[in-house]
């Protein structure tokens, strides 16, 4: 699996736009600005997420953009696929190496194991709402079910060996 530049950058909207909830609507472009993304990314990206319905647009001078549901009721999947349309390519169906090999019609033993993983992939993406985003990453790590980050400083592997 890759993540895209549009995946990437429509969680990073998403996220910007949870934290601030209380402040009301902002542009696409003080978004841009403030996330140090390219405008014109920003607002492709914002189009998306509200077809997808999980920003909503207000126009006129206090205009802009805002979540249209709570920070927990949106999913990371829910983002990833309103920004790129799907959170994993299976390969072998949009780039098949053969018509008689790759067409489900065809016996194959590989496409199960990743049809697997599209679903695994999807499942954990399911299980991240933009509300367990906005933890520090140590408590989004422990949210996760991943082990605390090793401290930089008490990594034996950048301290030189000294001999006594």
């Amino acid at each position: 699996m890759r993540i895209t530049t549009l995946a990437e950058y429509g969680v990073i909207c998403a996220l910007h736009l949870a934290r601030r909830v209380a402040e009301g609507p902002i542009t696409g472009r003080e978004i841009a600005e403030l996330e140090r993304l390219p405008s014109d990314y920003v607002e492709q990206i914002l189009l998306r997420l509200r077809r997808a319905e999980i920003v909503r647009s207000t126009r006129g001078a206090r205009g802009g953009y805002a979540l249209a549901r709570a920070a927990d009721e949106i999913s990371i999947r829910d983002v990833i696929e309103a920004s790129e349309s799907t959170t994993f390519d299976l390969h072998c169906v949009s780039h098949p190496v053969g018509e008689e090999r790759c067409s489900s019609a065809h016996n194959c033993s590989i496409r199960p194991v990743w049809m697997l993983l599209q679903q695994k992939i999807d499942d954990v993406l399911e299980g991240v709402k933009l509300a367990d985003l906005l933890a520090e990453e140590s408590e989004v790590r422990t949210r996760v079910g991943l082990p605390g980050a090793p401290a930089v400083a008490a990594d034996a592997r950048l301290l030189p060996v000294l001999q006594p």
